[in-house]
């Protein structure tokens, strides 16, 4: 069942078409991730979806009776807006029962409560509010009669997403779901998104999360739209696979054009007599071979300042607001090297400890003792200041006139720029007229141009675009300094830490050797954590670890163990031929969707077989 369509819709902002003529539709259960570079259009998208912005150009149709819900990047709130009445609008009868139900609670009121009881059992409302307080619970929102002006940024986030699975829609349209949620918030929210009737359009940086919940692909690029049927890893396939034929395309299209532009300018009086097709046929190869391919990459070859053997030392480190305990005897040496990141719930501590270690908060005792030759980048979740009238050049110039960049190489503010993607006419443009992304590309160089041998990281995936936070990436992998990362994206964790500071809350802090999802297996297995340390905390041992300590394999499980074997082998088989089925492609719309929903079915049977055999081998 369709229940969204856009017809031939673009939209202009003035200096260039953001998207043209795009046509797509949204069907009934479909899960897409809407893909594209900052600045491509994706939030101006959502909007006109949404009815925020008009298109210049098309229509957009959304079948009687469907409710669209909207999840903004940066939430929008009315002045004094009490929390209880966000969450519950007066748009449902069921959220009116709900709300003065609430209220009559707080208020203690008896004859109150019972008119509020008589109100949620006439909308039968209770399996309402039952899911309601799940959410709430599981999102972390304050108390109701809290004002929503006094939430930090992160709390706006997650109370916006929080009204919106509490009404339900039966379209989610999600700017960045996953920021400001912690990885066990994010894992919850997978399950609820891949509800069978669940109908999703999201934009998402979690690599992670775009596999588990999205079926389907939809890449805004050059003002026009490209679909793929799949997860993320078949959509970089057949993006590769576009791009390099795009490429063969305008080439050969160049080399016609140059033949026909000199037949074009022959006898041009007599050009009436010309075979018109001929002519058309002209003006489209002109159209193919001046097609601009991006071809811009950004550019991270960061010169690193000398560091010394001592970077810091922190011994008996201890932190607590009011009677909450938040580190409780911390202490470690860091190395050279070191990479590291660091797990735990929102509100348990770790952006705190992050600021102990930079010198914005002071520790109740203890020490952080850092050596001569350390240069610490902090890259922070809360957007840095800038002036409204400040443009982009000036945000650079203002810490550096020239940056040191590679080998015995230095730049200008505005080379340097362009390096990051910053073109010389965006240069000169006001920083408040960049996106969302595009200002967090901006914050990271500001961290970066003074050549940190010491970065730390806190949530730095937020509102990054794919290509942006993959070249990132490939940049932390080759830093040869220290690394401290806070990131929910977990693809990204486990691609760059190799030990865990787990900060589980009421001061209590441990180690864990590995990487996020080395740590999930750990507990999956039930197993004792045997690299975690309880605190005070020292340096993991670099010795190999233990075998874990079990019974050995019963008969029954031995044979189970050669089973799941053969089975594995199998599933990778039947894997391997709905992806051949997919790549060759087919004009049967269902068809294609029944087979990327086999690909997903077998991965997720394939990842509960490899678990329980990793299981049985450490014991085997």
């Amino acid at each position: 069942m369709n229940y969204l369509s856009a017809e031939n819709i673009s939209r202009n902002l003035g200096e260039r078409w953001v998207f043209k003529g795009l046509f797509f539709g949204l069907q009934k259960g479909e899960k897409v991730a809407l893909i594209g570079k900052n600045g491509t259009g994706k939030t101006t998208l959502m909007e006109s979806l949404m009815g925020m912005q008009t298109p210049d150009e098309g229509n957009i149709s959304i079948r009687k009776g469907i409710r669209v819900g909207y999840l903004p990047q940066n939430p929008i709130f009315a002045e004094n807006e009490q929390v209880l009445n966000y969450l519950f609008s007066d748009d449902l009868p069921s959220a009116v029962a709900i709300k003065s139900y609430e209220k009559a609670m707080l208020s203690g009121d008896s004859k109150e409560l019972e008119d509020a009881f008589a109100l949620m059992e006439a909308h039968n409302a209770w399996d309402y509010e039952a899911r309601a307080k799940q959410i709430i619970s599981r999102l972390g929102i304050p108390d109701g009669d809290q004002k929503v002006s006094t939430l930090s940024g992160g709390q706006k986030k997650r109370l916006s997403l929080a009204k919106l699975l509490i009404e339900s829609p039966d379209i989610m349209i999600l700017d960045e779901p996953t920021n400001h949620l912690d990885i066990e918030t994010i894992e919850w929210l997978e399950g609820i998104m891949s509800g069978p009737n669940v109908t999703v359009l999201v934009v998402s940086h979690d690599r992670y999360f775009l596999d588990k919940v999205c079926n389907k692909m939809m890449e805004l690029a050059d003002g026009s739209i490209y679909t793929y049927e799949g997860n993320y890893a078949y959509f970089l396939e057949k993006k590769a696979e576009r791009e390099a034929s795009d490429a063969s395309s305008v080439s050969k299209a160049k080399n016609l054009y140059r033949k026909e532009l000199e037949w074009m300018r022959k006898q041009p009086k007599a050009r009436g007599t010309k075979s018109q097709s001929r002519i058309d046929a002209f003006y489209e190869t002109e159209e193919k071979a001046h097609k601009k391919l991006d071809d811009s990459k950004l550019e991270l070859n960061i010169q690193m300042s000398r560091l010394g053997n001592k970077i810091i030392e922190i011994n008996h480190l201890k932190k607590a607001w009011g009677d909450k305990k938040i580190i409780n005897d911390f202490t470690y040496t860091f190395k050279k090297k070191d990479r590291i990141g660091i797990v735990g719930k929102n509100g348990a501590g770790k952006t705190t400890f992050l600021q102990l270690l930079t010198g914005l908060e002071q520790p109740d005792s203890g020490t952080i003792d850092p050596g001569e030759t350390l240069v610490v980048g902090y890259y922070t979740q809360i957007p840095f200041d800038f002036r409204p009238e400040q443009r982009v050049i000036d945000t650079i110039t203002e810490i550096a006139e020239v940056i040191p960049y590679g080998k015995n190489e230095s730049l200008s503010p505005s080379q340097f720029l362009s390096k990051f993607l910053f073109p010389t006419a965006q240069q000169y443009t006001p920083v408040e007229k960049l996106s969302g992304g595009e200002k967090k590309r901006l914050q990271l160089m500001r961290v970066l141009v003074k050549n940190p041998n010491f970065l730390i990281l806190d949530e730095p995936t937020n509102d990054l675009d794919l290509d942006t936070l993959q070249l990132l990436e490939d940049f932390l992998t080759e830093f040869q300094g220290c690394l401290l990362l806070v990131s929910h994206d977990r693809y990204f964790m486990d691609n760059l830490v190799d030990q865990l500071i787990l900060v589980e809350g009421e001061g209590e802090v441990k180690f864990f050797n590995g990487n996020y999802t080395d740590y999930r297996i750990a507990l999956e297995n039930k197993e004792d954590e045997p690299a975690a340390k309880q605190s005070p905390v020292k340096a993991p041992s670099t010795a190999a670890p233990s075998t874990p300590k079990g019974p050995k394999l019963s008969f029954k499980e031995q044979k189970e163990f050669e089973e799941l074997e053969k089975e594995m082998a199998a599933l990778e088989i039947e894997k391997d031929s709905f992806v051949e089925k997919l790549n060759q492609g087919s004009d049967d719309f269902q068809l294609l969707t029944d087979w990327a929903k086999a690909v997903e079915d077998i991965k997720n049977k394939l990842e509960e077989k490899e678990l329980r055999w990793l299981e049985l081998s450490e014991r085997a």
